[in-house]
């Protein structure tokens, strides 16, 4: 069986990235044309075609959460979101809950 040399397959490999690119460019001259036949058909212009961002923010702000421990000694309080105060951090939560 014989193998082809090194020479031989980089000039293969550079024919079939040649034949790639015009693959790519007639594909991508197809496509345009396509587009500005649909353009044409439904009388759309570029700025229909440009995808338009809400402008503010979507969401109202957020608002404060009430605290739902507190510690005794010092009046620090926690919400229960987040990361645990290390006041609370392994003891009994039950003990630290606010009275409401």
């Amino acid at each position: 069986m014989a193998t082809k040399s090194l020479t031989e397959m980089r000039e293969e490999l550079a024919a079939l990235q040649n034949q790639i690119a015009e693959a790519e460019q007639k594909g991508r001259a197809e496509a345009i044309e396509k587009i500005h036949a649909l353009m044409h058909e439904f009388g759309l212009t570029q700025e229909d075609l440009v995808i338009k961002r809400k402008r503010g923010p979507n969401k109202k702000p957020a608002q404060p959460v009430k605290p739902k421990y507190q510690d005794p000694k010092t009046g620090a309080t926690w919400s229960g979101r987040g990361r645990v105060p290390g006041w609370l951090a392994g003891k009994n939560r039950d003990k630290y809950l606010i009275q409401q």
